[in-house]
């Protein structure tokens, strides 16, 4: 007789991606346990693009703004405005935006601990999962606890412990690193004298050497907060005196800095996201967050949907394929993106002249219009070719130097 597991999957790591996974399994029927810490909240930019919104039925009152135009700012401090047409990129504050997200999959069934990933121990009937938990959110004390589940999904963040433990080629990732400073907004009626270059409705994304020598920099707008921060894989370069010079240069050296956070941010897929038999990845844990752009929350949301949907699969059939279908599904249809940005970050984020020459390319209306039509719709626009032709003859001339700076 098999033995009756505690729950069917166990989902470690309640961000987005995790909160996704735990929430459409138990929209499913399918008994599930989510397991996040507390009170940690990743570095990020908190952009949301409209198809996120509408695939994850993100509510309107998540969004602490909305972006309607993205400056690009060159070494040499040319600025380039990008106006986003017909449309807008949300932006959330992590905080309360996960804690929607859990608290979203609690209601729809899924049962919710707060603590961390210890270990886990494949049995006959099953995966003893080993854990640390608090029995309250204002509890300071632990206790070991351990369940049993058939499937794992390991949501649990970049340099994910699951992943280490259970899949190979988990050490294969690759990282930058990055840091942001949560500021207090400048108060409306005093922008203009104290802040003029300030707009609450516009990204600026800094690629400049100084900032960071091999990423960008960012001041995305949150409503009543801004994020600054920048990143690097340089594990020399000091983000937090970067991230003050980028203050100083912005005009917002005199604004209250609510918080600060860092964190290892991946920027490439790896090769598995599964272990063939129980357990498989999500979200950064799998290394989806998009190169040049650092864009993760979508793809995260994504990630956790097909590891949930693999599951069900696994759990329906027990097909030894079934949990592969997370990661084939997700680079059939975003592999290709993921590949060309990150050609366009180690090309074109080497040097100052490079960045230079990047912005410049920017000003360009098919390059801003194929850009943000892909980000905004998470497709490869391919149903205008001309455009493409005339980005390539434009780009060919800038790397060989023909056109004007």
């Amino acid at each position: 007789m098999q033995t009756m597991l505690d729950y069917e999957v166990v989902v470690i790591g309640g961000g987005p991606a995790g909160a996704t996974a735990a929430n459409d399994l138990a929209l499913s029927g399918r008994r599930v346990l989510l397991v996040d810490k507390a009170g940690r909240i990743k570095p990020c930019g908190g952009a949301i693009p409209p198809r996120a919104i509408q695939d994850f039925e993100i509510p309107q009152e998540m969004l602490v703004a909305q972006i309607r135009c993205a400056r690009m700012v060159s070494p040499s401090d040319k600025k380039v405005d990008i106006p986003i047409e017909n449309g807008f990129v949300g932006m959330v504050d992590r905080g309360p935006f996960d804690e929607w997200l859990r608290s979203r999959a609690q209601s729809n069934g899924a049962k919710r601990l707060i603590g961390r990933f210890e270990s886990l121990h494949e049995t006959d009937d099953g995966l003893k999962v080993k854990l640390m938990v608090r029995d309250h959110a204002d509890d300071t004390a632990e206790r070991h606890m351990t369940v049993t589940c058939a499937l794992l999904i390991g949501a649990d963040g970049a340099k994910s412990k699951v992943a280490a433990q259970a899949i190979a080629d988990a050490d294969k990732g690759v990282f930058v690193f990055a840091y942001h400073e949560i500021l207090k907004s400048p108060a409306p009626e005093t922008l203009q004298s104290s802040h003029p270059d300030y707009d609450a409705d516009r990204c600026d994304v800094i690629y400049n050497g100084t900032i960071s020598p091999d990423f960008y920099g960012w001041v995305f707008p949150h409503g009543p907060h801004l994020s600054v921060g920048t990143g690097s894989m340089d594990k020399g370069f000091s983000l937090r005196a970067a991230t003050a010079r980028l203050r100083e240069q912005a005009g917002l050296s005199n604004l209250e800095t609510i918080r600060h956070e860092g964190a290892p941010i991946p920027l490439k897929p790896l090769p598995r996201w599964d272990n063939g038999r129980n357990v498989v990845l999500a979200g950064d844990a799998s290394g989806v967050v998009a190169p040049a752009s650092g864009e993760g929350i979508y793809y995260a949301m994504l990630g956790g949907r097909l590891a949930a949907e693999a599951c069900i699969e696994k759990l329906a059939t027990d097909s030894p394929r079934a949990l592969a279908s997370a990661r084939k599904r997700f680079m059939r249809e975003h592999g290709r993106v993921f590949w060309v940005l990150g050609l366009l970050q180690k090309f074109w984020y080497g040097n100052d002249k490079r960045r230079e020459q990047f912005v410049k390319i920017c000003r360009d209306k098919d390059v801003q219009q194929i850009t943000f039509e892909s980000y905004m719709n998470k497709r490869l626009v391919r149903r205008k070719p001309m455009a493409h032709l005339r980005i390539f003859i434009k780009d060919l001339a800038h790397l060989l130097g023909f056109a004007r700076a």
